[in-house]
């Protein structure tokens, strides 16, 4: 295994937290401030990879000897991205275009290390199909679920089973971050 600076997590998410411990044994976190484009005319990819890399450079010039990874996971519906709710009315919106479909989940990664002058930028799709969901399906579901916080308003590793009918790909990267691309990029630093 190549030998990486130490890491920072850019990101407070405890979803991305438990999973990057799944990989390193050690890292910090740090809050990234960066503010996230929305940009309808970008594509899908491109869009949550420019994402992570602004967080990871956002923390990457304050820490520049570190190994900074940026994160950003995004529900696209027919090219649609779907964030965070806003509200509960959102949240059941989202849930109700879902419902019966299937739809790609998409996290950019970014890898930056300032002092090194490397950057590292990967991310990953993953396919989930829905359930046919009911009205009262959705209501249990967001009864169940802190929905606000997450893309798409749903979460795969909270009651999941409810609403999802299958998923082809990275589970991981539907949580929030792709464990096995992301083993693979640090095993191979800086490659």
């Amino acid at each position: 295994m190549a030998a990486h600076p130490p890491v920072i997590l850019a990101s407070q998410s405890p979803r991305r937290h438990l999973l990057l411990r799944d990989v390193l044994p050690e890292f910090e976190v740090m809050d990234s401030h960066a503010t996230e484009l929305d940009d309808r005319t970008v594509p899908p990819r491109r869009l949550c990879e420019l994402n992570a890399e602004r967080k990871a450079w956002s923390v990457a010039q304050l820490r520049p000897d570190h190994l900074v990874m940026g994160a950003d996971t995004l529900v696209f519906l027919d090219g649609e991205p779907f964030g965070k709710p806003s509200d509960l009315q959102e949240a059941r919106r989202m849930l109700r275009q879902l419902s019966g479909r299937t739809h790609e989940v998409i996290t950019g990664v970014a890898l930056v290390h300032r002092a090194g002058a490397r950057v590292r930028v990967f991310s990953e799709v993953t396919r989930v199909k829905f359930r046919s969901l009911s009205d009262d399906d959705v209501e249990a579901y967001i009864g169940l679920v802190a929905v606000l916080d997450k893309a798409g308003a749903y979460a795969l590793q909270e009651q999941g089973h409810l609403i999802i009918e299958a998923v082809e790909g990275s589970s991981s990267n539907v949580v929030g971050l792709p464990v096995e691309r992301l083993r693979e990029a640090l095993e191979r630093w800086p490659g």
